[in-house]
């Protein structure tokens, strides 16, 4: 709610079309205007307005790009994942979290320079935009932006999350002939024993974390509810002393930092790839979208993790 009130303000203020102004000559070197600013700084809230704000950019190249670029920016979802692991294994390294962002912005930076002279080809259309004047915010118009947004993310713990730990719970908890059972044997944890092995490279190959990776296509928060279940937990909290031993037990620093990179560049959740297709209005964009960041974020996890391990950091 503070990240959304402080890019409120910007919005209101006139302040936001002139960064875009400004932001154009760098963004040009990456093959996007200065109109794809706009939706990636919305985008640090939530992917799912910021990508519904490229809208407003007139050139079909610019705005796919925009939209595959977008959900690299870290959102307000994945920081409860972020923090989860920052409390576990980097609670004394205050550069981790804002490393974070640096990286998801070199990422989109590496990617625009790829699309642009692959399946992106072409310069960037003229930046033209008509620039309002500064005005005072107004504090009503700001606190409803706000609580839109509040809003929005209640509506989505109240119906996706909630009805995603159920499902969870019910997966560990039975076999496939629906017997109570213990964790290790359940089906979630054959679902995980069979993908695990997709994961090792990346340190992570432990059928716990590798669910979690799946479970957070449906909203990003349900890794921090779906480690939590899987370690007994109930009520869960991203720094729960319980859940942070439990987390310790299936990751070490290196696969946690591993396992957060991957988060930050995988697919986003389902509503925001939703806004990706109806904003292409296309499966086949959307397709190569989620197909082309979760890959990356293979690639970058596998590097991650084995050049620190050559490098003795675990």
């Amino acid at each position: 709610m503070i990240l959304f009130f402080f890019i409120s303000l910007l919005e209101d203020s006139g302040y936001m079309a002139r960064v875009a102004f400004i932001m154009d000559r760098i963004f040009r070197r990456f093959g996007l205007s200065g109109k794809s600013f706009i939706p990636m700084l919305i985008g640090t809230g939530c992917s799912v307005p910021g990508i519904m704000a490229t809208r407003t950019i007139e050139n079909e190249k610019d705005r796919k790009m925009t939209i595959m670029l977008t959900p690299f920016i870290p959102c307000g979802a994945k920081w409860p994942v972020f923090a989860m692991f920052i409390a576990a294994f980097f609670s004394d390294k205050a550069w981790i979290a804002p490393s974070l962002y640096i990286i998801g912005i070199g990422v989109a930076i590496l990617s625009g320079i790829i699309l642009k002279n692959t399946i992106l080809k072409g310069e960037a259309a003229p930046f033209v935009m008509e620039l309002p004047e500064y005005r005072i915010p107004r504090l009503k118009s700001v606190l409803i932006h706000m609580w839109n947004r509040a809003k929005a993310f209640m509506i989505k713990a109240g119906t996706i999350i909630f009805a995603a730990s159920g499902v969870i719970w019910m997966l560990q908890s039975f076999d496939f002939s629906f017997a109570m059972v213990e964790a290790e044997n359940s089906m979630l944890a054959s679902i995980g024993k069979t993908i695990a092995p997709i994961f090792s490279p990346l340190g992570f190959g432990e059928w716990k974390a590798a669910v979690a990776t799946v479970t957070g296509l449906l909203a990003k928060e349900v890794v921090v509810a779906t480690l939590g279940i899987l370690h007994g937990i109930g009520e869960v909290a991203e720094d729960d002393p319980t859940l942070l031993a439990g987390i310790a037990q299936s990751f070490t620093a290196l696969s946690a930092f591993s396992f957060m990179i991957f988060t930050l560049v995988a697919a986003p959740c389902l509503a925001a790839i939703g806004a990706m297709k109806r904003e292409f209005n296309s499966w086949k964009w959307t397709f190569i979208t989620i197909g082309y960041q979760t890959g990356l974020a293979w690639i970058l996890g596998t590097l991650v993790f084995q050049i620190g391990r050559a490098v003795g950091l675990g």
